[in-house]
């Protein structure tokens, strides 16, 4: 019985050192640095002005697609209609968890064959739209501060607030002398773009007269590319519209 005690004590005791040998590190090793895998950025995101999207709406043949801010195609030319990436709010508030993902701004919305869809923005198509899918989208009204004012044919600029007298010209934020205004919406109500026409030409101009884009225009499209992307949708012909930003830099 001692015989059998002692060799299970001796067998016990090589274990032990064993299992304590086998974490002993060996002087002068150095730890085992784990790799980690940084995803390579997409060269055709690259952005050489942060203030606008990075793919932009083209139109060509008929046909609209996206391309880089340095004029490339990134996706192809094939779909009747198509947004900016942003945001789609009756995804966003949708009741299906798998469909309120692609209401992000890493998507786009575009038609394809009359069927609506969201792509990445490698040009995948990654989500169908169902109606089931769809929710209401809360809304926010915020009352513009300044407005158009026509006087003996002629449009200026008001301040609701401030505007009491159109006989003093000191009541005017802008004196009327254009010949069409439209104030754009965006997010900075006190300092809005306001496209102007002088002379039978489009321009953009701020709130204090000063000219953001030239009268070079046959128009300028009344929409919301300002508020979304901070472009403007311009054209030379009254046909092929393209994009500007507040450079008037073309895309």
């Amino acid at each position: 019985m001692k015989k059998i005690l002692s060799l299970l004590f001796a067998l016990s005791l090589v274990i032990n050192i064993g299992a304590q040998t086998k974490h002993v590190k060996k002087p002068g090793a150095k730890p085992v640095a784990k790799k980690t895998t940084v995803p390579k950025a997409n060269p055709d995101l690259t952005k050489v002005n942060d203030s606008i999207p990075a793919l932009i709406p083209q139109k060509k043949n008929g046909k609209f697609g996206f391309i880089n801010q340095k004029g490339k195609v990134v996706i192809p030319h094939q779909y009747s209609n198509v947004g900016f990436y942003g945001e789609d709010c009756n995804l966003l508030n949708s009741k299906n968890d798998k469909a309120k993902k692609y209401g992000s701004d890493k998507y786009a919305s575009v038609r394809l064959n009359g069927v609506d869809y969201r792509i990445d923005y490698t040009g995948k198509r990654v989500y169908k739209y169902q109606d089931s899918d769809l929710a209401k989208c809360p809304f926010e009204y915020k009352k513009q501060l300044f407005h158009a004012y026509n006087r003996q044919g002629y449009y200026g600029v008001i301040e609701d607030s401030k505007f009491e007298n159109a006989e003093d010209y000191r009541h005017y934020q802008i004196y009327p002398q254009y010949e069409y205004l439209h104030i754009m919406e965006g997010d900075d109500l006190k300092n809005p773009m306001i496209i102007a026409s002088y002379n039978n030409k489009f321009g953009v101009i701020d709130i204090n007269n000063k000219v953001v884009i030239p009268f070079i225009y046959s128009d300028i499209k009344r929409n919301f590319s300002w508020k979304l992307a901070r472009l403007f949708e311009v054209t030379t012909d009254g046909k092929n519209y393209f994009y500007v930003d507040d450079k008037n830099t073309a895309y």
